[in-house]
């Protein structure tokens, strides 16, 4: 594997372990083998990127982290804990695990307050309790003051908010992203960013986040996995050295932009 820059990763044990990851596909017309021989360990707090061509398994990979997906072959473990027992999910570990995609899925009958609410309010937990957790997230995803709205009255940015805030309702340990900023706009994705850098520090959440943007994938991680074409495969791992918090200018500095010319070029040779 590749390596761009040196940073220090946590020397605790994995927050998450993928081991000997296989994913098959079956169906009447076709077999379709998704991921092959993915080992990867994720240390506590660390912000990982997934980045790779359409069809490399990127979001089956993501998948089979929250849980949604069984690998074929191969095993799961959150902090220490086996995501499966059998065909079976951990209840115990699933529950540490939080997901947003990048279709919101509010409800549109829902207020911000209810929707961010909701995963409370399926574990049984008191109405006091939970409107006092979604408004202390509706002031940590910048949407005070519109707990009442209706996600019809928001914009794009403003609903994926909701949804980042509703998968921390319940103070998972992981945030599981698969392009949730995709269907933005230029600006609104960088502002989008910071915000969820805000974010990630804020909670202390280990995040894994799987997108086809090779400079949100350098301004927000700490390693970005590159997957080769299907089956997908670990094809580099590229650590980031640049000190956190940090703005959109880094951007522009040679040192980002080596780290983004090389990630190209890798994925330019696999297509």
């Amino acid at each position: 594997m590749s390596a761009v820059g040196e940073t220090a990763v946590n020397a605790a044990a994995p927050e998450l372990e993928l081991i000997a990851i296989e994913k098959i596909f079956e169906s009447q017309r076709a077999t379709t083998h998704a991921l092959t021989g993915i080992d990867l360990d994720i240390a506590r707090e660390e912000f990982i990127a997934i980045i790779g061509q359409s069809g490399c398994g990127k979001t089956t990979l993501l998948r089979i982290l929250a849980g949604l997906v069984k690998p074929s072959e191969g095993k799961v473990r959150a902090a220490g804990r086996s995501l499966w027992d059998g065909a079976v999910r951990d209840r115990e570990t699933v529950n540490k695990l939080g997901v947003v995609f990048q279709d919101p899925n509010l409800f549109p009958w829902y207020s911000v307050e209810n929707n961010i609410a909701l995963p409370l309010k399926l574990r049984g937990i008191d109405r006091k309790t939970r409107k006092t957790r979604a408004r202390e997230l509706c002031e940590l995803v910048g949407l005070t003051g519109f707990e009442r709205a209706y996600p019809r009255e928001l914009s794009g940015g403003m609903r994926q908010r909701t949804a980042i805030a509703r998968a921390l309702s319940y103070r998972p340990d992981v945030l599981l992203m698969d392009e949730p900023f995709g269907a933005l706009d230029a600006m609104t994705r960088d502002k989008m960013n910071l915000e969820l850098q805000s974010i990630a520090a804020a909670t202390r959440a280990t995040v894994v986040l799987v997108t086809h943007a090779i400079n949100e994938a350098v301004f927000l991680a700490d390693r970005i996995v590159l997957l080769s074409p299907r089956p997908g495969r670990i094809r580099s791992i590229t650590q980031v050295p640049f000190p956190r918090p940090r703005q959109l200018e880094l951007e522009t500095r040679p040192e980002f932009q080596d780290i983004a010319r090389e990630l190209r070029h890798q994925l330019d040779e696999d297509a």
